[in-house]
């Protein structure tokens, strides 16, 4: 099992097969308790394309084709070993708390769960190098250690509010040792108090302003822009809003995004290739901590389960506060 980013895993042959997951923890409202019950739950009825474990397999074997319609619990319990390959990114860890808290439910698949401790950025660099042996990456048992850690971790980043995720860091979280980090990570976008912007939306305002003034530079050299929770689009959703809002701190983003729908990826990636960036003085401003984005800009974003708005804006910083 394993995130989008481990796809390649299905051409190593090192598992009989390979089932993906696709959620995006990090942008959207988090699905609902029903919502994943049937997704999990054996298929029935019509649903969605994605709306079921098994839509994410890879290709499946015609011996498997019965299986698709199982429980997921049900389909797991047929296997000897369940390996879990999720990498340091915060993405991946999201998933993998939210897979470690469904298992918590199944005790009787503990026994067969191992966890691959993967390197940073292992999907990125080193899976090409993998070929059909793991022997030399750590693999570790579920233990009930694991499992306490990831639902306590899951719960926290659910809840309606980010003090649960603020408090755990000081806790200790050495059963999932990749997941600190990650936390630390999606607290930093969480709007500052000194400018209402989270880290990515802050960065890209430093990056325009040494000169990198087109979008692929922003959105596409993350080891540049030093940030790892969102991908292009959702990137270019958080640019969006620097740019179009009341009060732009960024001036050059192409017009046309403003009715281009969220879902025509195709046309939006080409209007972002268009745009030539530049801040405004109020961006400039902003950037050097003389104004507060949000006091002149709609807020609406999720983080986990805590719905951001203006009249209910967490901000981060050294301590974790609420205000306007």
């Amino acid at each position: 099992m394993t995130s989008s980013s481990g796809a390649d895993l299905a051409k190593s042959e090192l598992a009989e097969i390979v089932v993906f997951f696709f959620f995006r923890f990090a942008w959207d409202p988090l699905p609902s308790p029903e919502y994943l019950a049937a997704y999990f739950g054996a298929r029935s009825g019509p649903l969605r394309t994605g709306d079921h474990w098994s839509d994410w397999g890879v290709v499946w074997p015609r011996a498997f084709k019965d299986r698709r319609n199982l429980p997921f619990a049900e389909f797991c319990e047929r296997y000897d070993e369940i390996e879990l390959w999720f990498d340091s990114n915060p993405e991946d860890q999201l998933q993998l708390i939210w897979l470690l808290d469904y298992f918590d439910s199944c005790p009787q698949l503990l026994e067969k769960l191992r966890l691959r401790l993967l390197a940073s950025d292992f999907f990125d660099v080193r899976i090409e190098r993998l070929g059909n042996s793991a022997s030399h990456i750590p693999v570790v048992s579920v233990t009930a250690n694991e499992l306490m850690t990831a639902k306590m971790a899951w719960q926290a980043y659910s809840a309606p509010t980010p003090e649960a995720c603020a408090d755990l860091i000081h806790k200790d979280l050495s059963a999932l040792p990749m997941l600190r980090l990650a936390l630390l990570d999606l607290l930093e976008e969480l709007p500052s108090p000194l400018t209402g912007l989270g880290a990515t939306e802050f960065r890209f305002l430093e990056l325009i302003a040494r000169g990198f003034t087109l979008t692929n530079a922003l959105f596409h050299l993350r080891t540049l822009r030093g940030t790892r929770i969102f991908r292009e689009f959702e990137s270019g959703w958080l640019l969006q809003g620097l740019a179009h809002g009341p009060r732009p701190a960024v001036a050059g983003l192409d017009d046309e995004l403003r009715t281009i729908d969220r879902e025509n990826l195709r046309d939006r990636h080409a209007a972002y290739l268009r745009s030539c960036l530049s801040l405004t003085e109020f961006g400039k401003a902003v950037l050097a901590h003389q104004e507060d984005f949000s006091r002149h800009n709609p807020i609406d974003r999720w983080w986990g389960g805590t719905h951001l708005i203006n009249d209910r804006l967490w901000r981060y910083g050294p301590v974790l506060t609420k205000g306007p």
